[in-house]
């Protein structure tokens, strides 16, 4: 038996709790794993609570990443012993998750620890943080360099936003950080932001094409804010966006499209190809300041997970949150 958070369904309301799972309950998968770390993300706290229907199936167990150490593999490229990570793929809306003490995937899931980073590190890092080099990686493509001009960054102080801010500075880029709480001004200017913008100027109804003012952007809230990025955004530049957490919908119109050839670059994280996985989590080994990581690290107890849930949906929580789940075995 092994500890886990179960979401069940008896009847019309979920329930949740930290309780104790047989192994032969886990689903089927070729590689059986060692949880070591795991995180709570945005759709974490969403399946915990119920706020809204992220779990598809059953008991579920949440969490959509974790490191660990495998235990059992009938996976040709993984072995007893082996360091790996898993985000994404449906784990924790489809497929049991992270936050237990194991987990049963598919082997084609998981990519090798790379080097230069712990399991902790790497759920420091976690989904945000390979989204965000997604994201870095998809304007970097499209061809935007530093002396291009600012990138602006929307949810700057959360998972996403903060590694973004991060990896963005390293490579020399000047970052507009875009928060709804100033107070996090310090935060984000210690992450190499070098200016600061209020949620609200991005919040409200814009016109259609503003003035030119970023080079590009990175934006995980969607709707309004979005919009008015759009409008701003330089001659042939482009935004990269990988979250909805203001709404599904896009009030803007074709201008900065037609007129200043502006590219909208939608980015998935959850059934990105194995090759653009590796190649984001080299990069992120590689670039990420781990000093800087560190600031934007907390860590919240595996016993903790259910009750810090709704306070993250409240966005008390700074940049990104590890769930020590059996630490003892790093």
């Amino acid at each position: 038996m092994f500890d886990a958070i179960l979401i069940e369904k008896p009847e019309a309301n979920q329930t949740v709790s930290l309780t104790q799972v047989n192994p032969d309950q886990l689903p089927e998968g070729d590689v059986r794993v060692d949880v070591v770390y795991s995180t709570l993300n945005y759709k974490d706290a969403l399946a915990i609570t119920g706020i809204s229907p992220v779990v598809r199936s059953f008991p579920m167990v949440p969490g959509i990443d974790f490191s660990g150490i495998v235990r059992e593999s009938a996976h040709p490229e993984y072995k007893p012993g082996d360091r790996v990570i898993l985000n994404g793929w449906g784990v924790g809306e489809k497929h049991w998750g992270g936050l237990a003490k194991q987990a049963r995937v598919k082997g084609d899931w998981l990519v090798p620890l790379p080097d230069g980073l712990s399991l902790r590190q790497s759920m420091a890092i976690g989904t945000a943080g390979y989204t965000a080099m997604l994201c870095v990686q998809a304007l970097e493509r499209h061809g935007l360099r530093p002396e291009d001009g600012e990138i602006v960054v929307s949810g700057a102080a959360g998972g996403v936003g903060s590694v973004a801010t991060a990896l963005l500075a390293a490579r020399g880029f000047e970052v507009a950080a875009v928060t709804g709480r100033m107070s996090e001004a310090a935060y984000l200017k210690s992450l190499g932001a070098a200016t600061i913008i209020e949620r609200e100027e991005l919040s409200g109804k814009g016109r259609p094409l503003a003035k030119e003012r970023w080079a590009g952007g990175i934006d995980v809230a969607g709707s309004q804010v979005l919009a008015n990025m759009l409008s701003a955004i330089k001659y042939q530049g482009a935004v990269a966006a990988c979250g909805l957490a203001a709404g599904m919908d896009l009030p803007a119109t074709v201008a900065p499209f037609i007129l200043r050839g502006v590219s909208l670059i939608g980015v998935d994280s959850v059934m990105c190809p194995l090759p653009d996985r590796q190649a984001a989590w080299a990069g992120l080994a590689r670039d990420l300041d781990k000093s800087k990581l560190d600031a934007m690290t907390v860590e919240v107890p595996f016993s903790n997970v259910i009750e810090t849930a709704p306070k993250f949906l409240k966005g008390n929580v700074r940049g990104r949150i590890v769930v020590p789940v059996a630490a003892e075995l790093a």
